[in-house]
């Protein structure tokens, strides 16, 4: 049966995956295809099903491989510019995609000191990863605008799911339980990531930015202890923030306390969570375990 739709990715990550994944299952048909930094892996990923092209961009894309692209994808961090729109812009355009999703994060809007946010809060990065994904955004919007091509921002919360989850870091040794009263980090569950992004695809309004996170920012002690309670183990030992020697990537992260409004995936998208809260989300990891 020939694929009605069919997405393409810049990069093949974790988000990408799910993404993948639920559009496999989906009742209409879907070709998916990738681009990927190393030849092993574009075979790892034809082993799968899933068509693969070498792109690291440093170098252009050929004008046809996007040929038939309805939809696309593009998780490519930015470095000093995005890398997709400096060597794929002249295929992007050629392709004319009815969709193109931008993933960011919410670490654009900075630190708010516990305070809430939306999608019309000034940004105010605090470290030079965030300000290079608020002038990326930029870019992907104006581009869309003068191409006249649907374009669309998604800024994500911490991601977690099965193979990347408290549990993983408790089991592995690697969980820390910091002490930092009053510090929260949203977060959202990769196939909730996947379902605001199926429903976007399907409605392809130019411009539209959203937040996608869950309904409970929290403190991450919080987080590791629901966990290690799940688990049966016992808990990291309590660690002040200022003795935590956090690496710098670490303390990047720490920087920024925000509570992260998620009010429009829900009126614009119809989204309900399938994990409104870590805590269903590490509960359906764990049942899946089992």
């Amino acid at each position: 049966m020939n694929a009605t739709h069919s997405l393409f990715c810049f990069g093949f990550g974790y988000t990408a995956a799910a993404l993948a994944r639920r559009l496999g299952a989906a009742p209409e048909s879907w070709r998916v295809a990738a681009s990927v930094r190393t030849a092993e892996k574009a075979a790892e990923l034809r082993g799968q099903g899933i068509e693969a092209i070498v792109f690291d961009g440093t170098g252009p894309l050929a004008a046809d491989a996007l040929h038939g692209a309805t939809h696309i994808l593009t998780s490519i961090p930015p470095g000093d510019g995005d890398p997709v729109l400096a060597q794929a812009r002249a295929a992007i355009e050629a392709a004319r995609p009815r969709w193109i999703g931008y993933l960011s994060t919410t670490g654009v809007y900075g630190n708010r000191d516990g305070a809430w946010v939306d999608e019309g809060s000034a940004l105010r990065p605090t470290s030079e990863r965030a300000r290079r994904r608020v002038a990326a955004e930029l870019d992907w919007l104006r581009f869309g605008d003068g191409a006249e091509l649907v374009v669309q921002v998604f800024r994500l919360a911490g991601i977690y799911g099965p193979g990347r989850s408290a549990f993983d870091q408790l089991r592995a040794g690697t969980a820390r339980r910091i002490d930092k009263p009053g510090h929260v980090f949203s977060r959202i569950h990769v196939d909730d990531i996947a379902a605001v992004l199926a429903s976007a695809m399907a409605r392809p309004v130019a411009g539209e930015i959203y937040n996608v996170c869950d309904d409970e920012a929290a403190e991450p002690r919080a987080v590791i202890e629901h966990a290690a309670d799940l688990l049966g183990m016992a808990l990291p030992p309590l660690v002040g923030y200022a003795d935590a020697a956090l690496s710098p990537m670490a303390q990047s992260f720490w920087a920024d306390s925000k509570h992260v409004r998620n009010d429009r995936i829900k009126r614009a998208l119809g989204i309900a969570l399938r994990y409104p809260t870590y805590r269903e989300g590490l509960a359906a990891i764990l049942a899946a375990e089992s």
